[in-house]
């Protein structure tokens, strides 16, 4: 059974940094593609970052390029995203998502406010 747990948000004043973690388990981490998602209120879900499953390739959104950095440990089977330079419009529920099996994780709130 495929179990995504992400855990690192919280309250962070703007130009704070804050990184989330994705622990995985259920399934062989190694092989899937990871994405971060995001989904702020009244807003669609959006890409935040995505990585391949080697960890050698990754792609962020327009929005947060240069300021967020999506990486991954296969040996301990998690997915990160570092987010730096924090903006309120950062503000939103991050979700993590194993590409391969269309999983997505429970989502945890990251709130950026002074």
């Amino acid at each position: 059974q495929v179990q995504l747990v992400e855990s690192g948000g919280g309250l962070v004043q703007p130009g704070g940094s804050l990184r989330l973690s994705c622990a995985a388990s259920g399934f062989t981490f190694s092989r899937s593609p990871m994405s971060w998602y995001r989904q702020a209120p009244g807003k669609e879900r959006e890409l935040v970052a995505s990585i391949a499953s080697t960890g050698d390739i990754t792609n962020v959104a327009d929005s947060v390029k240069g300021r967020f950095t999506i990486s991954r440990d296969n040996g301990k089977n998690t997915v990160y995203l570092q987010m730096n330079s924090l903006k309120p419009e950062d503000t939103a529920v991050y979700y993590c998502f194993a590409t391969r099996f269309g999983s997505w994780g429970q989502g945890i709130q990251v709130t950026v406010s002074s």
